[in-house]
């Protein structure tokens, strides 16, 4: 600021407000030379100086000390010099008094607006930094293609030992217009309750809340799962669904179990599966019916072809026998989710049987069409009439 070196009275202010206050002097600057100048001359403080205590406020957020703290000591040293501030060319005159009380009050008024300014800058300048670090961790993190050790390392910060079983969990708005990442940061105390504030980790990635939980004990509250379900339906409302991974160790672990969530929501996306919580384990049927899609597709094709002759298509008689094996074979309650009558849905099996030669009555038979709806799920026949998966 090119101001002259502090006086022996405001050294000794200084010594005396960093030790009441707790702050370093240091972060006083040229602070107190301004007062003196405002209460001898009137001088404001210049864009430079206030520009300069700015600076000040920001290097207190980086030393970790509080911005009520920093201005607890503006203020200490403000009234602890007052007593020792010349005043203007005539101290005993009242007018010259108040003109110079005026002038010390702007300063001290710029200057703390000035030093909680740049505190409060770099403090949102640090949070936007931390959240960018911790959304480049997340994605590394659940690709798996990331530098291990490097990996290893960056998880420290964020209380996760890689090295333990750890599952992935997601929610996804099905419907109702909640956002993931307002979500996220309701949901993080509901988890960290649950499971500790060690080993886990809430984040939004791609409109998808993800959360990251070790691998734990049977509760009888639920699983991760029932908890994300329960949390978000009560504070956000609408319809969720939440896929689960399986627990598995170590960083490349983490990124298996995310895939295997991502792959419980994308079924439960082309899939009318009576539930909102899909896990891995329930997943190994389907992911055996999908991965020989040669075999599937021919099944799909033999079996539903003689459907498309049907009267209003193959659509009706395929959700009848979805919802025929969802409730276990139970014809009445498969017409009650149906809103057809026992007779309806009695007819559109017998009509399955006649079409395609294949009953439900019949063991071997009822196991061929079970598979043969759930390949045509997976293969979005009869639309995908190529019978590829999408």
């Amino acid at each position: 600021m090119g101001s002259p070196a502090p006086s022996a009275a405001v050294q000794a202010v200084l010594d005396a407000a960093g030790d009441a206050s707790g702050a370093p002097p240091e972060l006083l600057g040229e602070y107190l030379v301004l007062l003196e100048q405002a209460g001898r001359s009137g001088e404001h403080a210049s864009d430079v100086d206030l520009e300069a205590i700015r600076h000040l406020g920001a290097r207190a957020a980086d030393e970790g000390i509080s911005a009520e703290a920093a201005v607890r000591l503006y203020l200490a040293a403000a009234w602890r010099l007052w007593r020792e501030l010349p005043i203007g060319a005539d101290p005993a005159d009242p007018a010259t008094v108040r003109s110079a009380g005026e002038a010390v009050l702007r300063v001290v008024d710029d200057a703390v607006a000035a030093l909680v300014a740049g505190h409060q800058a770099r403090r949102r300048e640090a949070a936007y930094e931390e959240e960018r670090q911790r959304r480049r961790f997340v994605d590394d993190l659940l690709r798996g293609d990331a530098d291990v050790a490097a990996l290893v390392e960056r998880a420290e910060p964020f209380g996760l030992d890689l090295a333990r079983p750890h599952q992935i969990a997601l929610a996804f708005p099905l419907r109702g217009g909640a956002s993931a990442e307002g979500a996220a940061a309701t949901l993080e105390r509901s988890v960290v309750d649950r499971f500790g504030d060690r080993e886990v980790l809430v984040a939004d990635k791609d409109d998808v809340v993800v959360v990251l939980v070790p691998e734990t004990e049977p509760d009888p509250r639920g699983d991760v799962g029932d908890l994300l379900h329960r949390e978000l339906t009560k504070h956000h409302g609408g319809t969720w669904g939440i896929g689960v991974g399986r627990p598995h160790s170590g960083a490349y672990g983490i990124a298996r179990s995310y895939e295997e969530a991502r792959e419980a929501l994308a079924l439960m996306r082309r899939l009318p599966l009576d539930t909102n919580v899909l896990r891995a384990r329930d997943l190994l049927v389907y992911r055996v019916v999908a991965r020989d899609h040669a075999a599937i597709a021919d099944l799909v094709h033999a079996v539903f072809t003689p459907l498309l002759a049907a009267r209003g298509g193959p659509e009706p008689l395929l959700r009848t026998l979805e919802t025929y094996f969802a409730v276990g074979g139970n014809v009445t309650e498969a017409a009650r989710r149906l809103h057809l009558s026992v007779r309806a849905v009695d007819y559109r099996l017998e009509r399955v049987a006649a079409l395609t030669g294949f009953a439900v009555s019949e063991s071997h038979d009822r196991f061929t069409l079970n598979v043969a709806v759930v390949g045509a799920r997976l293969l979005g026949w009869p639309n995908n009439q190529e019978l590829r998966l999408p």
